[in-house]
């Protein structure tokens, strides 16, 4: 089993600026959890074999725009797993973000990152830019009525020999469980599922619950 925690805080905020078309700065707070629960496996204790933390800051420049260019982002993250040598994973980025959107429908996030520098010594996984790439994007669609979404994130190295990359498709089904939630297919391939695989690549089908807006 997986689930995924995510949210967001406004720290504050700079309006009516006029700067290159940009009209309004942000700062956010955000984090993120991913866990990987080995719920069947009972004769174990049913244990969480693999959690992902990512911390991260980000300034975000608005247009104000209707449609098109909606936003610019700065961002810092930390991703990592908590664990101890020899299964610690964890990586620092610096990234620059841009957001699109048409018709309150359809939507654009594209991403390019650097990845910031460890001494060699202490890095526990010097070729994770290798298999997490240096980029990504993620295409989102809703209808007007809001009764489902459809969400595919890319992320690729953007090498020519020994490219790789991942590919993951959300859909919120039109399908309610109560108020709150929605039945939700995953399904993805490549490398980077979680960190302790990172150079592995796998497959892997879901189908669960989303909360909220995703």
């Amino acid at each position: 089993a997986k689930y995924l925690i995510s949210v967001k805080a406004d720290i504050g905020e700079q309006r009516d600026i006029n700067f290159f078309g940009l009209k309004t700065i942000r700062l956010w707070g955000a984090y993120s959890q991913q866990s990987h629960w080995q719920i069947l496996n009972t004769r174990n204790s049913s244990p969480f074999r693999e959690t992902n933390y990512s911390p991260e800051i980000m300034l975000t420049f608005g247009t104000d725009q209707a449609s098109g260019l909606k936003l610019v982002n700065l961002g810092v993250e930390h991703q990592s797993n908590g664990r101890p040598l020899p299964d610690s994973r964890s990586w620092n980025r610096l990234y620059v973000l841009t957001g699109w959107e048409w018709n309150n429908r359809t939507s654009l996030l594209s991403r390019a990152w650097w990845r910031i520098p460890e001494i060699k010594a202490n890095d526990d996984n010097p070729d994770i830019s290798r298999y997490l790439g240096i980029a990504d994007m993620v295409l989102r669609w809703e209808p007007a009525d809001r009764s489902q979404a459809a969400s595919l994130l890319l992320r690729n190295n953007l090498q020519i020999h020994n490219n790789r990359g991942f590919a993951q498709l959300d859909w919120a089904l039109p399908f309610k469980v109560g108020r709150a939630a929605r039945v939700h297919l995953q399904l993805s391939h490549g490398y980077g599922e979680s960190l302790i695989d990172y150079n592995y690549r796998q497959t892997t089908v879901g189908l669960g619950l989303s909360f909220r807006e995703w």
